[in-house]
């Protein structure tokens, strides 16, 4: 398995996070794991097409070019053959460059491109498509500039979303609304219209990824890591994992520890929520892309 990551250029940064390119020419069929992290992706599958595990237990083709809208649950999908993907991974204030006014209703979906704006989905499976043939992804990052050039940033709420980043997502809303000297009211619709989540949702991924990377890197015990990133017990923290990762505290935590008995699925969950920290092991020393987990 090769997976790059390439950090957006300067120019692009307000609007794209990282633009990444995963392959892997023999996946195995095990089912994998990925969490929320507050970021949609632009996606373009070139290899095949990944299958996603619906929680209702139906089981579909991703579309090869789809737009990976914030996920308020556990995602899980399996390699059905070769996989090279290409994502662009934007910054939460700019979620809403292709998707537009319908972001907030594509919430817990991946939507075909083509459905969005057919005429930029074009563009995208070209330029992918280029980038890939010549091992060059500058038709990828002209194509973002195009884009980013009618795109107008809330500036309001990307100090809102770097404040929650900042604060690891312990931050009352309340607060955040009177940080940026605007009323709550203001304050919500112009957060899920951008970033599409609620400015709470969104708190609470960042929370939940302190929360893990404590677990991960401190081997710190549920109870004294929640009261650190500000839940209100070991209850509560408990219930934003399973509701988050679809996993209870222990099974995380096993996998996170590397104890895993030879349990593939928490092996490859760990390698994701591993994701945001500093890797001991030089073989995951990386950011497992959003839109797939292959280890």
């Amino acid at each position: 398995m090769d997976y790059i990551e390439h950090p957006a250029p300067e120019d692009l940064h307000r609007y794209v996070r990282c633009l990444w390119q995963l392959r892997d020419d023999a996946p195995g069929d095990d089912i994998q794991v990925i969490y929320p992290d507050g970021c949609c992706e632009l996606l373009a599958e070139l290899g095949v097409p990944l299958r996603m595990h619906a929680a209702d237990g139906q089981v579909r083709s991703d579309q090869p070019f789809c737009f990976a809208a914030q996920q308020r649950g556990p995602v899980r999908l399996q390699a059905a053959g070769p996989v090279f993907c290409i994502g662009v991974r934007l910054q939460p204030a700019a979620s809403a460059l292709v998707a537009g006014a319908r972001l907030a209703g594509l919430r817990d979906h991946a939507p075909d491109l083509h459905t969005l704006d057919d005429s930029f989905a074009q563009a995208f499976a070209a330029a992918a498509q280029a980038s890939a043939a010549a091992s060059d992804l500058e038709p990828l990052w002209q194509l973002l500039r195009l884009a980013c050039a009618d795109f107008t940033l809330d500036a309001k709420i990307e100090k809102a979303v770097a404040l929650l980043d900042s604060m690891e997502g312990d931050m009352r809303i309340s607060a955040l609304a009177k940080a940026l000297g605007v009323s709550l009211r203001t304050l919500q619709p112009r957060f899920l219209a951008a970033v599409g989540m609620t400015p709470k949702e969104y708190a609470r991924v960042r929370r939940l990824q302190a929360l893990l990377q404590s677990l991960d890197e401190e081997h710190a015990d549920i109870a004294s890591a929640a009261a650190r990133h500000g839940y209100s017990d070991q209850s509560h923290a408990t219930h934003d994992l399973v509701r988050w990762t679809g996993s209870t505290p222990g099974a995380l935590v096993q996998a996170l520890r590397g104890d895993r008995d030879g349990d593939d699925a928490l092996r490859l969950a760990a390698a994701f929520v591993r994701g945001t920290s500093k890797r001991r092991n030089q073989g995951l020393a990386r950011r497992i892309p959003k839109a797939t987990a292959w280890v």
